[in-house]
């Protein structure tokens, strides 16, 4: 794919790719600020970025560009990525609240029915910037019409030291192939005092992002294609259970059953573990302060670490990218002053600031972000360039339905390993599992 050029970013700001009735090219097409009542005002509820400095880009500048351009008032709110699917069930409960919700992974499609049509602009950026992936759509469109905006895809990759790896026979570049591969390194890595770090708890990111795919890779499945019929209770997933119970025990930091999505950063950032399936946030922070963070060598951190795609399993290799989108809600009365932020937002000219500041750790929400310049600038980055190629979603093969959504909040999948490696019998755990799916499926 061709890079992001300023004349690209220009062609997609102005009348032509980008060209649509109302919202940014209405603007650019008479010269002034779409007509709001007095006092308009926008609430956007977004979780606290794992990169500061991009919510600091927002308020100090996105913002007060927004604004002055759309002639609106938004006020930015951001609090904890677990907290979030608590305030929108809150919120459409009461009928009040945010104009704007983040919704992380399938979550929007729990509340499509509450949602604002955001199909217009989701068409517009689909067709003008490259395509959306095939996961945002499973993620954001319910069938009938696009009910969120895709924001970014957060991309979950091993993040590994090469120095430690390369103690137990791993090159520098070279990352575990197989989980057979990963499983014997892990095993030698805790060995030395440096195991793999993972989360097993009910966090809305790495769990999910590391367990999801790994069932898959065994051929293992919650749902048929069909989104109806439960297929959990196989060999295929008994197999992965196993295994997983005696990964866990060979090369884990067993205290991963509590932790939520920064424990993990944490614990590698101080030298306690060797890799965690996690964003870009670790490595971004290392680069941030390189003289707090420094090897056992007394080096930086950061000239140590590397990031690769998970390993396969017999049935292949897969991915579960966390998707961000923005909930319109069906309760606001500023409908369109949220859809022509947003579509302010997505204007490539003024989402290149955001987007670079993320420094990867946010891919962007369509394909022609993959061309952006600042993916060969940084190699330890670039394998998060495609990240969100080929990802599935909550409930594949089946339909990302509001019964995905559901089976994903209660983390049905991740306790079915978590119970496994606290001891019960993988055969248990599974049937565990297939009873609380039926329960969302029905059967």
């Amino acid at each position: 794919m061709s890079r992001i050029t300023r004349r690209t970013l220009l062609q997609f700001s102005g009348t032509g790719a980008a060209a649509t009735v109302g919202g940014l090219a209405g603007i650019l097409e008479t010269g002034r600020a779409p007509a709001y009542a007095q006092g308009t005002t926008i609430h956007w509820l977004k979780w606290n970025d794992f990169v500061p400095a991009a919510d600091e880009y927002l308020r100090k500048t996105g913002i007060p560009a927004a604004e002055k351009t759309l002639g609106i008032k938004i006020n930015l709110e951001t609090i904890g990525l677990n907290d979030l699917q608590a305030r929108a069930t809150a919120a459409i409960q009461s009928r009040a609240g945010a104009d704007i919700i983040m919704g992380f992974n399938n979550h929007p499609q729990l509340y499509a029915e509450s949602l604002a049509d955001v199909s217009a602009l989701c068409d517009k950026i689909d067709k003008s910037q490259g395509g959306y992936y095939e996961m945002q759509r499973g993620n954001c469109h319910n069938g009938r019409q696009w009910v969120a905006v895709p924001y970014c895809i957060i991309g979950g990759l091993p993040t590994w030291r090469k120095s430690w790896f390369k103690e137990v026979g791993i090159g520098e570049t070279e990352f575990p192939k197989t989980w057979d591969d990963y499983r014997a390194a892990g095993k030698k890595l805790k060995a030395n005092g440096h195991p793999i770090g993972q989360s097993l708890g009910h966090s809305v990111g790495d769990p999910v992002s590391f367990c999801y795919p790994f069932m898959w890779s065994w051929g293992g499945k919650e749902v048929d294609a069909d989104g109806k019929t439960v297929a959990i209770n196989s060999k295929a997933v008994i197999d992965s259970v196993k295994y997983m119970a005696s990964f866990w025990k060979e090369a884990h930091d067993e205290s991963g059953l509590a932790w939520d999505d920064s424990s993990n950063n944490r614990a590698f950032l101080s030298g306690t573990i060797s890799c965690t399936v996690n964003g870009a946030s670790i490595y971004i922070e290392s680069l941030r302060k390189p003289d707090s963070y420094q090897t056992q060598a007394g080096k930086p951190m950061k000239d140590d670490i590397m990031h690769a795609r998970l390993p396969a399993g017999p049935a292949g290799q897969f991915s579960f990218q966390a998707n961000q989108a923005m909930m319109v809600m069906g309760y606001s009365k500023n409908q369109k002053a949220a859809i022509d932020f947003l579509d302010w937002f997505h204007t490539p000219a003024n989402f290149e600031g955001w987007f670079t500041i993320q420094k990867g750790f946010a891919c962007g929400p369509a394909k022609v972000w993959e061309g952006h310049k600042m993916w060969a600038e940084d190699p330890v980055m670039t394998p998060f360039r495609n990240a969100p190629d080929g990802s599935k979603w909550a409930g594949w093969p089946g339909p990302s339905n509001q019964k995905a959504a559901e089976a994903l909040s209660k983390y049905i999948i991740v306790d079915m390993y978590a119970k496994a490696v606290q001891g019960m019998p993988a055969e248990d755990a599974v049937k565990w599992a297939d009873g609380e799916l039926k329960k969302v499926y029905g059967g």
